[in-house]
């Protein structure tokens, strides 16, 4: 019969309606931005990079401008400039560092690529989606010290996959430094001396000519 489908709708619809005022978590409605539903830890927006601390994220970045995600970002919305010289990171190596990193939001899809493929676990996902802004050029362009957040914050968002990435990082850390102090100690034991060379045959002086 024609509308049939209509009817079973509004009629579900209704009953959901009417059951709502019995059992609360039925409601869905959120009154948002007033209410916000919390999102799953899985949930992934525009990347962001990684800094060690707070105090100085510029200073203590992961990032060594290595331009990987650059290479294979998809829409190509990630642009890298990197530095001539180089500085200590937050573990004393020197590194090299992005001049410029920027990311135009405007055109990232978000796929999380770039944060798959970094070697340094420098470049997550963030969970910020609220980024309106008046111009779509330059309110949506992040540069360096916009997309820099610490790894605390890093480990608010993420608890379960920042904790198993800085469980890998201390791992390599420790196996660096007990490289290095192997290679000092190798470096200051001195070498065994060779044994001295026996002294040699005076060589046998020919007979002297008959006068």
């Amino acid at each position: 019969m024609l509308g049939t489908g209509i009817i079973k709708g509004l009629a579900t619809t209704a009953k959901n309606f009417v059951g709502s005022f019995h059992d609360p978590e039925r409601m869905t409605t959120v009154e948002y931005p007033e209410q916000q539903i919390p999102l799953g830890e899985h949930y992934r927006n525009f990347p962001f990079l990684v800094s060690e601390t707070a105090e100085d994220p510029m200073g203590t970045l992961r990032c060594v401008a290595c331009q990987i995600c650059e290479k294979e970002c998809p829409p190509q919305c990630i642009y890298i400039v990197k530095s001539k010289d180089k500085k200590p990171d937050a573990n004393g190596k020197q590194q090299l560092y992005p001049v410029i990193f920027d990311i135009d939001t405007s055109v990232c899809m978000s796929c999380g690529i770039c944060a798959e493929v970094c070697p340094f676990d420098s470049i997550k996902m963030d969970k910020v989606f609220e980024i309106a802004a008046t111009d779509r050029y330059s309110g949506l362009l992040l540069d360096r010290e916009q997309l820099a957040k610490s790894n605390a914050y890093y480990n608010e968002i993420r608890p379960a996959e920042a904790a198993e990435v800085d469980g890998r990082l201390a791992v390599a850390r420790e196996a660096a430094e007990q490289k290095a102090k192997a290679a000092a100690k190798a470096a200051a034991t001195p070498a065994p001396s060779s044994p001295a060379a026996a002294p040699s045959a005076p060589a046998s002086q020919p007979p002297p000519a008959a006068p």
